[in-house]
């Protein structure tokens, strides 16, 4: 009787690992195609690169360099004088105006119009008749030109009898003319609830995007759990608006502290310097008068306060993100 041998145990030739010559191949080869989709996607994005280095990186550089000089926008003829400009910035009492004004419409603008969105949005989230009707009419003020409201703004808040509201109040109150424009808390006051009026429907539109996207189910076992009202919105609500309340304050502190048009259409910046901004002090007080050098040091200066500012308001949103988790 013979012993038939143990079946063969070899691997057959396809089987066989590859010699490392083929290894290297596979990853020349992967390397070359990664090179190709890269060339291809740098090849997309050339255009974007090239509009973002003209309009904005160019213009920066430009501005940098226009600031150690005193250009006047006109002439070539120009000296280079070093941080002269830079020391110019802090010793003007308008420059400081403006700066305290910005500040003040920043960070008013922004507590005001958070705080008044996010009720907005959640009634806004509910079911009544008219409600698109209603949402539309909220998110309105935010089509048309802010400009354009100030100057209506202005005959609304005519400090003279002949204006609108004026006019009303005398004629249910018998109250005399209030100087909306002509005194400095008044104007202040009158511009910041004008940014308020124009600013808090689109915000509450933006809070309401990101309320319908939180499931319903969600407050329906809050509401099994015996979760109250408040304590859904403490604890299940605002930790899913609070990247919204992110974006929206980020929004608003850079719109605050770019403001231009509204006191420029509504106030003028008056009376005196109480309704100037920084924006208004770089345009017409530096473009305006042929003084491209401190205005461009102006720019500078403002734009790295105005980076610095956005990048702790960004730091502060995410811890409050993280506690509100």
């Amino acid at each position: 009787m013979t012993l038939m041998s143990p079946p063969s145990t070899s691997l057959p030739p396809a089987a066989v690992p590859p010699p490392p010559s083929g290894r290297a191949r596979s990853t020349s080869e992967r390397f070359r195609m990664w090179r190709e989709e890269s060339g291809a996607g740098f090849l997309f994005t050339m255009p974007v690169l090239a509009l973002l280095v003209l309009l904005l990186v160019y213009p920066m550089l430009q501005s940098l360099f226009w600031s150690f000089t005193d250009f006047d926008g006109y002439s070539l003829d120009y000296d280079f004088i070093g941080l002269a400009n830079y020391a110019n910035v802090f010793q003007q009492s308008t420059l400081l105006d403006g700066l305290v004004f910005t500040l003040l419409f920043t960070v008013a603008t922004t507590v005001v119009i958070t705080a008044l969105a996010i009720p907005l949005a959640l009634v806004l989230n509910q079911k009544f008749f008219g409600r698109d009707f209603t949402r539309s009419i909220f998110f309105f003020p935010a089509v048309p030109s802010i400009a354009l409201f100030g100057l209506v703004w202005g005959f609304i808040l005519n400090p003279l009898g002949s204006g609108a509201l004026n006019g009303v109040l005398d004629a249910l109150f018998g109250i005399g003319p209030l100087p909306w424009l002509s005194d400095e808390t008044l104007a202040r006051v009158s511009v910041i609830i004008v940014a308020v009026w124009s600013g808090m429907g689109w915000h509450a539109i933006l809070y309401l995007a990101y309320l319908q996207s939180i499931p319903t189910d969600f407050y329906e076992a809050a509401g099994l759990d015996g979760a109250s009202r408040l304590q859904q919105f403490r604890y299940l609500t605002l930790p899913m608006l609070a990247p919204a309340v992110t974006v929206s304050t980020l929004l608003l502190v850079t719109g605050g502290f770019k403001v231009y048009e509204l006191p420029l259409t509504l106030t003028n910046g008056g009376p005196g310097t109480a309704t100037y901004t920084i924006t208004q002090a770089i345009i017409t007080g530096g473009v305006g008068q042929g003084r491209y050098g401190q205005a461009s040091a102006l720019s500078v200066v403002f734009m790295l306060a105005v980076a610095l500012v956005v990048l702790l308001q960004l730091y502060l949103s995410r811890r409050v993100e993280r506690n509100l988790a």
